[in-house]
């Protein structure tokens, strides 16, 4: 942090999207339900797949990582801007304006790398069902899990330090609801010409080249699906159009973005709600809640609760019974020892020169 400290910028301004009050609130209200829907919708897939294991597998590994970004995505920013509509206090400090480009890029990167993980396990699934087990094993699964973690890290740690080498001078309102190098660059006291050529060797030629792995990818399996069976094109055809409109969703803004660094500040502020606020949401739409096997777990998950939250009552009720049963042998010998004191009592009060026959009337009382 001592290229920072050179700064005169101690903290950013975020403009965020509009100074309009109203449509302040009406991003405030449209942005909190997205974000709760966000985080209840992932919560939900990921606590399924560990519940239920017949969902234990490469595919269903993948797409809980998937919710587990997503979740992180949603989370980076959404919530600062959501209190900043509240309370009015735009800014962030330098740290934080940091801190908010490394994870953006590290869950950007992350999801990048895990759909072309996703795209290669249907891609095997489909086109070579046969060695399907035998390639994307569970220590495939795993490799592939961390690679695209150890790729986002790598990823956002060359954005945070070429963040850090840059200084700032004068002006701090940044155009945006977060930081990100796009908007931030061009506030620092150098050339941005150098700054964008590098933002697209890094950023934009990857995305780029990703995206079309990933098109080129689903035209493999939606041609291959079409030659073996004419009943299940359409379906296919629907599930990898829904699938494509997400990848479409996510890799459009970021390929418009750190391709065309100066472009309008506008376009960017509508490009990043979708890849930081519609895009997490849609993610368990089309790849999880859609899957019959998703579902039915799901339904499974349901009715275990259910079943469990009606025999609360019933395990308690047992239980006070129980505990009844438990306790009325010891009331009886309870009893039985009273009134055993109570006979000994009376033998020792009775005890006359008749003695004998007195002690055999206190044995008699006592039963």
């Amino acid at each position: 942090m001592d290229v920072a400290n050179k700064s005169t910028v101690s903290e950013f301004v975020l403009l965020g999207l509009s100074d309009s009050w109203e449509l302040q609130m009406f991003f405030f209200v449209v942005f909190s339900l997205f974000y709760v829907a966000t985080m209840v919708g992932n919560s939900l897939i990921v606590i399924t797949v560990i519940a239920d294991a017949h969902l234990h597998s490469p595919m269903y590994v993948l797409l809980t990582n998937l919710s587990i970004i997503d979740m992180s995505l949603a989370s980076f920013a959404t919530p600062k801007m959501i209190t900043d509509y509240l309370t009015g206090h735009k800014t962030i400090s330098f740290d934080g304006c940091i801190t908010q480009i490394f994870f953006l890029h590290l869950f950007t990167g992350t999801e990048i790398i895990l759909l072309m993980a996703m795209s290669f396990d249907r891609y095997i699934a489909i086109c070579k069902p046969l060695r399907y087990a035998s390639i994307i094993n569970p220590q495939v699964c795993v490799a592939l899990v961390v690679a695209s973690w150890v790729v986002g890290v790598m990823h956002s740690m060359s954005q945070v330090i070429f963040a850090l080498t840059l200084p700032f001078c004068g002006p701090n309102n940044v155009e945006s609801f977060f930081c990100d190098l796009p908007v931030v660059f061009q506030l620092s006291c150098v050339d941005t010409y150098v700054l964008g050529l590098f933002m697209i060797s890094t950023s934009g030629i990857i995305a780029l080249s990703c995206f079309i792995l990933l098109f080129n990818s689903y035209v493999i399996v939606l041609v291959t699906i079409k030659n073996h069976s004419s009943r299940g094109s359409s379906k296919a055809l629907s599930t990898c159009t829904a699938h494509f409109i997400v990848v479409f969703m996510f890799f459009g803004p970021c390929i418009f973005i750190y391709m065309w660094p100066l472009s309008s500040f506008l376009v960017d502020k509508i490009l990043s709600v979708f890849y930081t606020i519609f895009t997490p949401i849609l993610n368990p739409i089309i790849y999880t809640l859609r899957n019959q096997e998703v579902k039915a777990a799901m339904r499974k998950l349901k009715n275990r609760l259910l079943n469990s939250n009606k025999a609360a009552p019933l395990i308690r009720n047992v239980l006070y019974s129980s505990k009844n049963i438990i306790r009325f042998p010891k009331m009886q010998n309870q009893k039985l020892e009273d009134s055993k004191r109570e006979s000994i009592l009376v033998s020792v009060k009775l005890e006359t020169p008749f003695g004998r026959s007195e002690s055999l009337f206190s044995t008699s009382l006592s039963m």
